[in-house]
């Protein structure tokens, strides 16, 4: 009998030679689709994924993709993602600012309408919920050779001790000795001057109000621009005003002009899923650090100012009762997007981490500040401080053990320095002193660290070089074990990230993260880069065990109030698994900076119907606002979060000293 191929097999043996014929052509391309075919099934497998997670791209459709910058979760589930221009000078000539809001579960998109450029704005979770969003962007930066016109400060003075003045955007300044006109490129408020009687010889002395402006000439061209000090005289102004409100500029030019920033403060409520205007900050800021302070209040500290230089120490504090801001009495400098974590007994510890902006020897030492006496304590022993810059700071779970992790950074400004070490404190010690850690998995800056619910965390992505320079991005991820004090490499991340980036916790215990704003995209640095505007979301290895996860739900339905040192119930038919309980609070992540994310660990009791949990009394570890509670099986498998709300504890009634008017410079 003579053998017949079946016609499966006769189109097998085809596509076989076919192949043959076609590698012989193009064999290195087949061997890389071959390769990637094969990747792509072993990283697939269920064994696989349960040692490593995996890492998958959402689909945003076209019309919602931003240059996202920043990203917060709120207590809705959903996750809000600002752009503002999204440093694109072509969208902020334009005024056109973007928000979105996304739902996670649903992956759905909303625009938001953005009352200002929100770009490098600061933002913490308010206790009601909300959350605030202080500062942003004035003015973009040019280049020094890009300026055309002469510009700088002016500081407008007041005398008249009844009467404020305002000025309008445009107020046009002359020079009384050089005769050259500026223009003041933002409003003004110039506060009445300061009057005051000696009790004993009735000698009365008045202080002028001040404040500052910057002005630009009206006209392009090196004529226009200035080299020494002279007192300008204000158009518009009628009577006495002449004489009591006038301006004193120094060198006007064509220096490299920084970012400007701005006072504005918003609070966003993700109920009405819209933007309410508040009363200003004292200081325009760009690039702030805003962090909660155990009585609901908010720090605000750092940023460029309204004419481009480092706020000198001026720091101020927003009261969500009043939505309104006052100073605090005592100056302390710190560059921008400093790494500010609410700690024990309210201090506040500065772990040395930051972003961008202010001199390389000063306000960069680590350490614990007492803001009622304004007392900062050195914390020694950090390894590399010098390359602090652009480095991710995280307080480790559980929040009760008052350590923090330093990871990656690198070098002041533009630097192309960066490391692969870490840094351990301990701020339960009698004399705590930072360590080295394990070796990060790259030399990196600008890492993204997210805590997650088992009490690992997880750190992603950076590059090795200024934003990404070189095609410098790290397509790396590690899970950070503090128990054991160890990294372990897990599924590589899909999408390369660097400046602009950031990741946060969702409630289904996945991890998102978002953008990145590369300099080039080549090697060569030749080829401008483009924002990344996809977001990617990490499924952790506990998401992929065999079983289902816990289930915990609220006894009785709905959302629930817990004050501290209360005890509220939770239903699950996984009591008997129940290894540990988690309060986590929501992060609000940009430029290496999150300051809100901690997980705090929870007692609890099992019950008939499942567990009772028991909030701490303290409120400098656990500062009000809505958490998501987590529970962790004996696997390390969390359950979906439930959120609590923790409202402002009596015991944290404020008694730090504030003022009205800004304090004394540095």
């Amino acid at each position: 009998m003579t053998y017949r191929p079946s016609r499966r097999t006769r189109r097998l043996a085809i596509g076989t030679l076919a192949a043959l014929v076609l590698a012989g052509f193009n064999g290195p391309a087949l061997y890389d689709f071959a390769s990637e075919r094969y990747h792509d099934y072993r990283i697939s497998r269920p064994g696989y994924l349960a040692e490593n997670g995996r890492w998958q791209v959402v689909d945003v459709p076209e019309r919602h993709r931003i240059n996202t910058i920043h990203a917060a979760l709120l207590h809705t589930g959903k996750v809000l993602l600002v752009a503002g221009s999204g440093n694109d000078a072509a969208m902020f000539d334009a005024g056109t600012f973007r928000t979105v809001l996304w739902d996670p579960v649903r992956n759905t998109f909303r625009d938001i309408p953005t009352p200002a450029d929100l770009f490098c704005a600061g933002h913490t979770q308010l206790p009601d919920g909300k959350l605030l969003v202080a500062g942003g962007t004035q003015r973009y930066e040019t280049l020094e050779g890009d300026v055309e016109k002469a510009g700088g400060l002016m500081i407008v003075y007041n005398e008249n001790p009844d009467r404020a003045k305002t000025l309008k955007k445009g107020t046009r300044f002359t020079g009384r000795r050089n005769g050259k006109t500026f223009v003041a490129q933002a409003p003004l408020l110039v506060p009445r001057a300061k009057k005051k009687t000696d009790p004993d010889t009735g000698e009365v002395t008045v202080t002028p109000g001040s404040a500052r402006v910057y002005v630009e000439a009206p006209e392009k061209g090196r004529a226009h621009q200035t080299g020494t000090q002279d007192q300008y005289r204000i158009h518009g102004l009628q009577g006495k005003e002449r004489q009591n409100v006038y301006g004193i500029a120094q060198k006007l030019s064509f220096d490299k002009k920084d970012f400007q920033g701005i006072d504005d403060a918003y609070e966003f409520d993700p109920v009405a899923e819209r933007y309410i205007t508040v009363d200003p900050m004292g200081e325009a800021r760009w690039y702030p650090t805003l962090t909660t302070l155990e009585d609901g209040r908010v720090l605000s500290v750092s940023g460029l100012d309204e004419i481009g230089q480092v706020v000198p120490g001026k720091n101020e504090v927003y009261d969500p009762e009043t939505q309104s801001w006052e100073y605090l009495p005592d100056t302390r400098f710190f560059p921008t997007y400093p790494a500010l974590f609410l700690a024990g007994d309210g201090k506040i510890f500065y772990t040395g981490s930051n972003a961008g902006y202010g001199p390389a020897d000063k306000g960069r030492t680590p350490g614990l500040w007492d803001l009622d006496t304004n007392r900062f304590t050195e914390v020694p022993g950090m390894s590399d401080p010098d390359i602090l810059e652009t480095s991710m700071s995280v307080l480790l779970p559980p929040a009760q053990d008052q350590k923090y992790l330093v990871l990656g950074g690198g070098g002041v400004g533009e630097s192309a320095a960066s490391t692969d070490r870490t840094r351990l404190v301990d701020l339960t010690k009698e004399n705590p002193r930072f360590r080295d850690g394990p070796d990060l998995y790259a030399d990196v800056r600008y890492p993204t660290s997210v805590i997650l619910p088992d009490d690992t965390v997880l750190t992603t992505n950076g590059s090795g070089d200024y934003r990404g320079k070189g095609a410098s991005n790290v397509l790396r991820a590690a899970l950070y074990d503090p128990r054991r004090n160890a990294f372990r490499r897990v599924a590589d991340p899909l999408v390369g990230r660097n400046y602009h980036s950031g990741g946060l916790l969702l409630p289904d215990g996945r991890v998102m993260t978002f953008g990145s704003d590369s300099l080039f995209a080549d090697k060569a640095n030749t080829t401008p880069g483009e924002f990344e505007q996809r977001i990617e979301i990490y499924t952790p290895p506990y998401l992929h065990q065999d079983g289902e996860r816990p289930t915990l739900r609220a006894a009785g339905g709905g959302r629930r109030t817990v004050e501290l040192g209360d005890s509220v119930s939770f239903r699950t038919p996984d009591a008997a698994s129940i290894d540990r309980m988690r309060l986590v609070r929501p992060g609000a992540f940009t430029h290496v900076t999150n300051v809100e994310q901690r997980s705090v660990a929870l007692d609890f009791t099992k019950t008939g119907k499942g567990v009772r949990i028991t909030l701490p009394e303290d409120p400098s570890l656990v500062p009000p606002g809505w958490y998501m509670v987590f529970a962790v099986d004996d696997r390390g498998v969390p359950s979906k979060a439930q959120w609590v709300r923790v409202p402002v504890d009596p015991s944290a009634e404020s008694h730090r000293t504030v003022q009205e008017s800004p304090p004394v410079d540095d």
